[in-house]
């Protein structure tokens, strides 16, 4: 009986001091939070309804001249950071959008952010700005792989593709990203940043009922790209690519996705018969070089070059290299 309430005396005790413990971290990470608003509650902000959702979205150059719709990394990032794509707009018409469920866009529920349900708003987005004209598709990591999934579905609506960094194509890349990934995203320091952060989004309150997990999300993201060891950015460097939002619900339903919805990706890529070209960065060892290579071996028409002094996000890190070599796809 002795031993028991000691071990109640103990429990309660740990359990107070766990209480305490949250209360002062709680207090101790009060502030403001602010997440941007999305077009659902700024109608400011440039926009499209696309399948009876409301995309964040903007166009640059003559919308006569032929269209280069990009596709931007996540799921769940925004087109931010793409932005310096816009220099092709002497040439091109230059179409940027966040997918369903992401940066500035409406959110959705978890059912409707499929590979499907990307691919068909992708459709109806070439379909709203060039209708009946093939476009190029600039698709960066997780929109690369958007963007070959495509490839397969309306191969007759896309002239070429551009594929920065693609992560995967398959269920097994999958699953060695992923085992990659892990060093990335655990370890005391990270559990220590993400209690913190977890206590920062209890203090964010709004524009609406997504904020707070889009805030934490975004801030565990920033440390995963940001880990010493991740070479999604150069030695000694920051991953500092600009982003306005990051859509929580959307990156967690990726982490679900299915093998079959995966080998979407690949299958697209080997149906295409159509010019690509593939972009590694020089700094990553992970989805660089020789992960783009293997791509390389899953298109009919593929070429690839590598940007010198860039980490994963080229256009942002090192515009002067990649521009050019862009360019000089499109002249082809």
């Amino acid at each position: 009986m002795r031993l028991i309430k000691t071990i109640l005396v103990i429990s309660a005790g740990a359990i107070g001091a766990l209480v305490l413990a949250a209360f002062g971290l709680y207090f101790a990470t009060s502030g403001q939070y602010s997440v941007a608003a999305t077009v659902v509650d700024d109608a400011s902000l440039p926009q499209i309804e696309i399948n009876g959702v409301r995309l964040h979205a903007e166009t640059y150059g003559d919308p006569s001249n032929p269209v280069i719709i990009v596709l931007h990394g996540g799921p769940g990032g925004d087109y931010r950071s793409q932005l310096g794509a816009k220099a092709l707009a002497d040439t091109h018409f230059v179409v940027f959008y966040d997918q369903r469920g992401a940066g500035l866009s409406e959110r959705v529920p978890a059912e409707d952010l499929t590979v499907h349900t990307y691919m068909a708003e992708l459709d109806a987005v070439i379909e709203h700005y060039s209708p009946g004209r093939p476009v190029t598709l600039l698709g960066h990591s997780w929109g690369a792989m958007l963007a070959a999934a495509y490839l397969g579905k309306a191969p007759e609506k896309v002239a070429r593709a551009i594929l920065l960094e693609p992560g995967f194509f398959t269920g097994e890349e999958m699953q060695a990203w992923t085992a990659e990934a892990q060093p990335f995203m655990s370890g005391t320091e990270l559990y220590k940043k993400a209690a913190v952060i977890a206590f920062q989004s209890l203090h964010v309150s709004g524009p609406d009922d997504s904020a707070s997990q889009d805030y934490m999300m975004s801030e565990i993201i920033h440390e995963f790209v940001n880990h010493p060891e991740n070479p999604y950015h150069c030695a000694g460097e920051e991953f500092d690519a600009a982003g306005w939002r990051f859509g929580a619900t959307a990156s967690q339903v990726a982490g679900n996705t299915g093998a079959a919805e995966i080998e979407l990706i690949g299958q697209g890529a080997r149906s295409y018969p159509g010019p690509v070209l593939l972009l590694a960065s020089e700094c990553n060892d992970w989805i660089g070089e020789d992960a783009q290579r293997v791509h390389l071996s899953f298109f009919q028409n593929g070429e690839l070059s590598v940007v010198p002094n860039s980490g994963h996000d080229m256009i942002w890190d090192n515009p002067d290299e990649t521009m050019p070599l862009i360019r000089a796809f499109l002249s082809k």
